[in-house]
């Protein structure tokens, strides 16, 4: 899953590609890259902030995703958590929604069920853009994000959702300190329990940046060590800004590994052999 930030203020990539042209060629690179979905967001989920507007909001959104639905052969995701704003990217195209609320408002399920769009449901204790760093917020953390979700799961059906148009997101550092998303992401296994599939988001997070001191575009290599983590443990989906990197870390870690068996004429392209010196 492959990430476009259509917000000026997002944590590592805000205001770098600012036009709509701009986002559109950055979902083309993330698809050229590997991307299957790609995750389209007008509302950063940086802390301290007052909320988008709803108007503000689609109109970061929905002509991006009508443009990404309409050229590219790829799955679109809205990051969302209002109805409203869910219903009209649906309708432009997006087949899945990303809320990152914890299902805070029923209604986004209702559009859901109504439209049969994906919704994922991430564990969160804390409200959109407010910043919960508390150390003793949990006993057993794991325990009590499959219960949070387990509960979040139910109420999703209970308002017509189908079990099948669910994926679960555990919330690293979502109302977590560093320590509390490592916990829970070492024991990432134990999502499975959900029955449903599993979306870790881990691009250049907190608990990267805590464990490796690196700011937010240095964090790449951290992202690709909670990646491998994650595919061990049978993640079915990753939300990355770096595609790219991270495709070839997985080609590379399939042939090793033996997952994927490599052409006995594989060779190396002679024009990538070397790094030449530009001309001039």
């Amino acid at each position: 899953m492959g990430i476009v930030n259509a917000s000026p203020d997002s944590f590592s990539d805000g205001g770098q590609r600012a036009t709509l042209g701009a986002q559109v060629q950055l979902a083309r690179e993330l698809v050229a890259a590997g991307a299957d979905i790609v995750d389209i967001g007008g509302e950063s989920a940086s802390t301290g902030r007052p909320p988008v507007t709803v108007e503000e909001e689609l109109e970061r959104v929905v002509a991006l995703i009508e443009r990404v639905a309409d050229e590219l052969d790829v799955l679109v995701s809205v990051d969302t958590y209002k109805p409203a704003v869910a219903r009209a990217a649906i309708g432009a195209g997006a087949k899945i929604v990303n809320d990152v609320s914890g299902l805070r408002d029923p209604g986004l399920a209702e559009v859901c069920a109504q439209t049969g769009a994906a919704l994922v449901v991430m564990h969160t204790l804390a409200a959109p853009r407010e910043r919960l760093q508390d150390p003793d917020l949990y006993g057993d953390i794991v325990a009590e994000v499959l219960a949070f979700l387990r509960e979040r799961i139910a109420a999703a059906v209970s308002l017509g959702v189908e079990p099948e148009q669910l994926i679960v997101d555990p919330g690293p550092d979502f109302a977590k300190t560093p320590a509390q998303t490592i916990r829970l992401l070492a024991d990432v296994g134990r999502m499975h329990e959900l029955g449903r599939p599993l979306l870790m988001a881990i691009s250049r997070k907190d608990f990267i940046g805590a464990l490796t001191g690196r700011p937010p575009r240095e964090r790449l290599a951290g992202t690709l060590a909670a990646l491998a983590h994650g595919v061990e443990h049978g993640a079915h989906i990753f939300r990355l800004h770096d595609v790219s990197s991270a495709a070839d870390f997985l080609a590379v870690r399939a042939a090793l590994s033996g997952r994927v068996e490599a052409d006995r004429g594989l060779a190396l392209a002679e024009e990538i052999r070397y790094d030449r010196p530009a001309a001039g």
